[in-house]
């Protein structure tokens, strides 16, 4: 497998160029979180749609609607970056916003009136992003032409062909530089930090191996890891490619081709204080032991052959005794929060984590998926949210696309409950098209949202959340969940 590191001189020119450059160029996304395009729907389901709304069962196009407890505060719509917008990270005043052509800085200092700080044109589906110290790391899942900004779509066929990690100086924040890129099989579709002091680990989440790639060959059961030297991140590398399913995982159901087969891994999230790390892998749900960084060992795994078609993302609770698993039937694009689908398939699975250390095990417990059904030209399903860190409950914030922000509880696991939500109406009653929010998160007081309209800010005032804004943090990468023990 290729991996090149780039030269401070030449990293330097590839940033000035994508700074200069008149127009975004667009990035072509792999399977998964991709953005499909419109269809049209039937006419009764544009009838349906539009009844809705005359009704007020569900808001207008574009309209914005909230429960009691939730203002929105401000919205900046999209500036230069034009391509999807896709997941946070937040470190002091400042929200670092990942988007398919790049990444943009927001100073968030005052929530209401949030401004943009400098904006990366750097195109590499889906550029999900993180930050540690003055490092800022991107996911690239697209395959390119080279690693550099300037890089063009090139198929995964081609053996000199680059997906990966990109990683960033972002001391001044008005100026972040280009420092590293390290290529990992089957590219990066998301990654995650586990950092010690002298170095940074990045578990990357990849997928979808194919025996036509040259540097994505099956099988790929398992997450690549880099190492990031913090003090001279140039230096980054691949330390090891760790094996996570012997057995292969989940090999799918050819009567139900919504059910994934698992090839790998599609996002983990660490709980470093507590040395473990959940992962959702297409077919599987797993616990893992992070002890040490640099070897994770699987300690238990789950499947939902039932309901669950794509293990997406999972979120601990602030006690590491529960994990919420997400499930993103339609890979993104399809309409599944309506009555036909049902209130158990695209929503969230909750797992109760018992017993300690190596022993532990996961149980499930229960679903939960938003109450309010949503129109058939409308994408919604389970997608990226956060912990709002409240004492002695367990509550969530939560991304639905089309389905806007959900803030929900969980303290009863049979029994999870929506307190609150913002949503706008549906892009449009004629087409099924992508839109809404993709990564929904708790930081410091308020929730951001990064929606294809834009950066969102909420609040939410509620007797059950009020605590939480006790809670300061330095840094957030949800995926590297913090201890607000």
């Amino acid at each position: 497998m290729r991996r090149r590191r780039i030269g401070v001189a030449v990293a330097a020119f590839g940033l000035l160029a994508a700074f200069l450059s008149a127009q975004p160029a667009s990035a072509t996304p792999d399977p998964g979180d991709s953005p499909l395009p419109a269809e049209k729907v039937d006419g009764i389901e544009r009838a349906e749609a539009e009844a809705a709304i005359k009704s007020g069962e569900i808001p207008g196009s574009g309209e914005v609607v909230t429960s009691k407890n939730v203002s929105h505060l401000a919205n900046v719509p999209k500036g230069a970056l034009q391509g999807t917008n896709s997941d946070l990270a937040f470190q002091g005043r400042y929200a670092f916003a990942g988007n398919y052509d790049g990444f943009v800085i927001y100073d968030i200092s005052k929530p209401k009136a949030p401004k943009v700080v400098s904006q990366v044109l750097c195109p590499g589906a889906q550029n999900d992003i993180s930050v540690s110290g003055d490092l800022l790391f991107l996911s690239v899942d697209s395959s390119r032409s080279d690693d550099t900004c300037n890089s063009t779509a090139q198929s995964a066929t081609v053996k000199e062909s680059w997906e990966g990690v990109r990683v960033f100086d972002i001391k001044d924040k008005a100026k972040p530089r280009y420092v590293a890129a390290v290529e990992t099989a089957c590219g990066s579709h998301t990654h995650t930090l586990v950092p010690t002091k002298k170095d940074v680990y990045v578990y990357v989440s990849s997928y979808f191996p194919s025996a036509s790639f040259p540097d994505c060959q099956p099988p790929h059961d398992g997450i690549s890891i880099v190492k990031v030297p913090r003090k001279a991140p140039h230096q980054a590398s691949l330390s090891s490619f760790e094996g996570l399913f012997p057995d292969g995982g989940f090999p799918g159901d050819p009567a139900r081709p919504e059910k994934t087969p698992t090839s790998g891994c599609h996002d983990i999230t660490a709980f470093p204080k507590l040395k473990l790390a959940a992962g959702a892998c297409m077919g599987d749900g797993i616990l893992m032991d992070i002890s040490k960084p640099e070897r994770p060992k699987v300690i238990d795994r789950v499947q939902d052959v039932e309901n669950f078609a794509f293990w997406h993302s999972a979120t601990f609770s602030e006690n590491g005794r529960k994990v919420i698993f997400t499930d993103e039937l339609g890979g993104g694009g399809g309409a599944t929060c309506n009555e036909e689908i049902g209130p158990e398939k695209g929503a969230n699975g909750i797992y109760h984590v018992s017993g300690k250390g190596k022993k532990a095990t996961l149980d499930f417990q229960g679903y939960y998926k938003i109450p309010r059904h949503q129109a058939d030209t409308e994408n919604c399903v389970a997608h990226n949210g956060s912990l709002i860190p409240v004492k002695g409950r367990d509550i969530m914030v939560q991304s639905w696309y089309q389905g806007g922000v959900s803030i929900w509880e969980f303290t009863d696991s049979k029994n999870p409950k929506e307190i609150g939500y913002f949503e706008r109406g549906p892009e449009s009653t004629a087409m099924l098209t992508f839109g809404g929010t993709w990564s929904a998160y708790y930081y410091n007081g308020y929730i951001y949202s990064n929606d294809q309209r834009g950066l969102d800010v909420l609040e939410i005032k509620d007797k059950r959340t009020d605590s939480a804004k006790k809670v300061r943090m330095d840094e957030l990468n949800v995926q590297t969940q913090p201890d607000y023990r």
